[in-house]
């Protein structure tokens, strides 16, 4: 049984983001009978967030300190990471100093606050080769009047949810029951640098569609359509979507791949 729940806004953007496909996959999660629900790359929850039905237990993961840390921070220790937010300087300055810090010498706070600001700042969210982001068209991205009632929604959104930080293949046995449901958000085919040298690799795709086909749960992946997808999850239902992404104004045409448990045909 699925419960409503208000959707919120991600409280920052992240290279491989899914408001564009969101509008697809939040339908589709909520038709799959489920008790839990499990993200194993979470990101900023591009996805999680945007749902408006949750089931009994959930569960999101992500391989990232700095992402897993701003979450449970968010959920914890909401205030004190106020706190620490307050004194941010919105500078190409301090973007550049705080590109160079090295997240494992600073608190968990300290950390939380960095990481928080340099996804709000950097262009495209990209979290390898950040560069600072500029518009003429509005304030600044990191504007406290506007982001603590998002950071204040993601906090009361966060209660009850676990927070793991576990490699895939442990994640997945882990929680894999037949009332499971995962929603995966791997890195893009061709694209696996952008998370981190040695984070994942084109091997891991062919571990990962192991993992699934062996499940006794149910998922839905979303991925880039190449061919190499496709072969590789060959076994499973896969659904072409087509996507129009707008970056830097400009507006580019996509086709991407939901890929989902074979029983999940004609949902």
């Amino acid at each position: 049984m699925l419960t409503p729940v208000g959707p919120v806004r991600p409280v920052a953007s992240y290279i491989g983001g899914k408001r564009a496909l969101a509008k697809t996959l939040v339908p589709m999660i909520a038709a799959v009978p489920h008790q839990c629900y499990v993200e194993p790359f979470v990101g900023m929850g591009g996805i999680f967030f945007r749902r408006d039905r949750r089931p009994k237990a959930e569960i999101i993961n992500d391989i990232s300190a700095d992402v897993t840390n701003l979450f449970r921070l968010l959920q914890r220790h909401y205030q004190q990471l106020l706190d620490v937010l307050k004194w941010q300087v919105t500078s190409r300055a301090d973007f550049d100093r705080l590109v160079r810090v090295e997240p494992d010498t600073l608190t968990e706070l300290e950390r939380a606050a960095r990481f928080l600001f340099l996804q709000r700042m950097a262009f495209g969210g990209k979290v390898m080769g950040r560069n600072f982001g500029t518009k003429t068209t509005g304030p600044a991205m990191f504007d406290l009047t506007k982001l603590v009632p998002m950071l204040e929604d993601v906090h009361e959104r966060l209660a009850g949810v676990v927070i793991e930080r576990l490699p895939y293949e442990r994640l997945i046995p882990r929680y894999d029951r037949a009332d499971t449901l995962f929603y995966l958000d791997p890195p893009y085919w061709g694209c696996t640098d952008d998370y981190g040298l040695g984070v994942f690799s084109e091997a891991d795709f062919e571990r990962l569609s192991g993992l699934l086909k062996r499940a006794r749960g149910s998922f839905i992946l979303s991925i880039n359509d190449v061919p190499e997808v496709r072969e590789i999850f060959s076994w499973a239902s896969i659904e072409p979507v087509n996507l129009n992404y707008r970056v830097s104004g400009r507006v580019t045409a996509a086709r991407e791949l939901i890929i989902s448990s074979p029983r999940q045909i004609g949902r």
